[in-house]
């Protein structure tokens, strides 16, 4: 039932987007009483006190997708965020990454526009818990056009006045982190010697918006797209979710892992634009995939990994879904080192005195 008073929804929109924090600290106390990571000599190996070495190339995004009638496709916005080579070294709790996108990574780039993004994604592994934390904020789109005909330059449509943010958390429960290792493919710091599953319990929260100075869908595709003349949306989705992740290995050292989890719970959806605002309720369905392949050993690791979370949801003006996707695309090469006594006994400070 849709909300009578907009302003209402709004408060309300902003009163529970601050259960964000709360759910976070929550999550934080349960990972601070969790078991201490062990090894599990059957399942899994644990090099805790070992520094790891990474060199990586990763593109991380937030798309926007409108939804189109049957037979017509989706407006798909995309950030012309850049595909970053570099390098990273962590030790227990410390981490340290330094990277940045060459010209020959990125071809294409000023065809696409300019897109100004701060973009936070943290993925939390605790021996019994996932935790993903997104706060993101994105200036700047386009449309991929395609090639005209006769020839194969691409062309794009920029709109540069499409601004998006994403903030929100999600925390789920691993059944079976006793044998089971995210860790493993993601963080590249353990070692998953046998095949191993787990269910998820938990939950999520998100709240976004996106805006454009003139409406999102362009005047030309007026007649095809019934979300015509909205130029804002804000959302706020929360409830419950389920799940299971399952890592397959091939004589100790080739894996794969994949791990989906389903969120359904309820959205408040505010469209904004030439013909006043609207409100809408409903339960959305929303996903988060997380998918790795590689090589592991006790000194080596080379994993590509995908992480993508895709928030949707409906407004009035259709049935038709927006969708906010977002995503950490990344591959990774992972050396293992035993650092010497004098900077193990430095780092070991160091951590000591992190609150």
């Amino acid at each position: 039932m849709p909300f009578d008073n907009p302003t209402s929804t709004l408060m309300t929109m902003r009163k529970l987007s601050l259960l964000i924090p709360c759910m976070l600290a929550v999550q934080l106390l349960a990972a601070q009483v969790a078991r201490p990571a062990k090894e599990s000599d059957d399942y899994y190996q644990v090099f805790e006190e070992k520094l790891t070495g990474r060199v990586y190339l990763a593109k991380k995004y937030t798309s926007l997708f409108l939804g189109g009638p049957e037979g017509i496709q989706d407006l798909r916005y995309k950030p012309n965020t850049l595909t970053t080579l570099g390098v990273n070294a962590s030790y227990k709790s410390l981490s340290l990454s330094l990277g940045t996108g060459f010209g020959f990574l990125n071809p294409h780039k000023d065809a696409r526009g300019k897109t100004r993004s701060f973009d936070f994604q943290t993925h939390i592994y605790p021996r019994d818990w996932v935790t993903d934390i997104y706060a993101q904020f994105y200036k700047g789109y386009y449309l991929n056009v395609g090639a005209p005909p006769g020839t194969n330059d691409k062309t794009f449509e920029t709109r540069p006045d499409i601004r998006a943010r994403l903030v929100g958390i999600s925390v789920y429960r691993l059944f079976n982190g006793q044998n089971f290792s995210y860790r493993a493919g993601f963080l590249q710091t353990e070692w998953q010697k046998k095949s191993a599953g787990s269910f998820l319990l938990g939950a999520e929260i998100y709240y976004g918006s996106v805006k454009g100075d003139s409406a999102l869908v362009p005047t030309r595709a007026n007649s095809f797209y019934p979300q015509q003349g909205v130029k804002r949306f804000r959302l706020l989705e929360f409830g419950p979710g389920a799940g299971y992740a399952y890592t397959f290995v091939f004589e100790e050292h080739l894996f794969a892992t994949g791990s989906l989890t389903f969120n359904s719970g309820l959205s408040l959806v505010k469209e904004e634009g030439i013909n006043g605002s609207a409100n809408r309720t409903t339960l959305s369905p929303n996903a988060t995939f997380r998918g790795v392949i590689g090589y592991n050993s006790e000194e080596w690791a080379v994993t590509a990994s995908l992480l993508h979370n895709t928030t949707n949801a409906k407004g009035r003006s259709s049935n038709e879904l927006y969708s906010l996707r977002t995503g950490d695309f990344r591959i990774t090469i992972a050396k293992r080192f035993t650092p010497g006594k004098r900077l193990k006994t430095k780092l070991d400070t160091v951590i000591e005195k992190i609150p």
